[in-house]
């Protein structure tokens, strides 16, 4: 079952702006790149930070506390049934589905070189 999330209150978002409010919540460098991770099929800490990406563990553990606040991504017992913890996307991060199939076809059609992780 995932932890309660801290939602951010409305006084604390810089605008009422649908797209400044989204990009407050994954418009980094690298909160997108951990949700595409969970597409994907990884769960655990260590499957993150082996992203080809190369996320520092220090902004990893932050961006995965900011999901989980955020309500994008919950905790979970890790399926080979260590102590471990495992993350999951929530119904609001499954959500985010549509919009990396956008960015990820843009990328394949606009940026030279490129090749799919995610090819839902």
């Amino acid at each position: 079952m995932p932890k309660p999330s801290k939602k951010p209150a409305a006084a604390d978002r810089r605008s009422p702006c649908p797209v400044a409010c989204t990009l407050d919540i994954i418009g980094d460098r690298w909160s997108l790149l951990v949700i595409r991770d969970l597409f994907v099929g990884r769960t655990r800490f260590k499957d993150f930070s082996a992203s080809p990406e190369g996320i520092p563990t220090n902004i990893l553990s932050e961006r995965l506390e900011r999901l989980m606040q955020s309500g994008i991504i919950g905790q979970i017992p890790a399926a080979d049934g260590t102590k471990r913890l495992a993350y999951e996307l929530t119904e609001k991060g499954r959500a985010l589905g549509p919009l990396l199939k956008s960015m990820r076809d843009w990328g394949l059609q606009w940026e030279k070189g490129t090749r799919a992780l995610l090819n839902q």
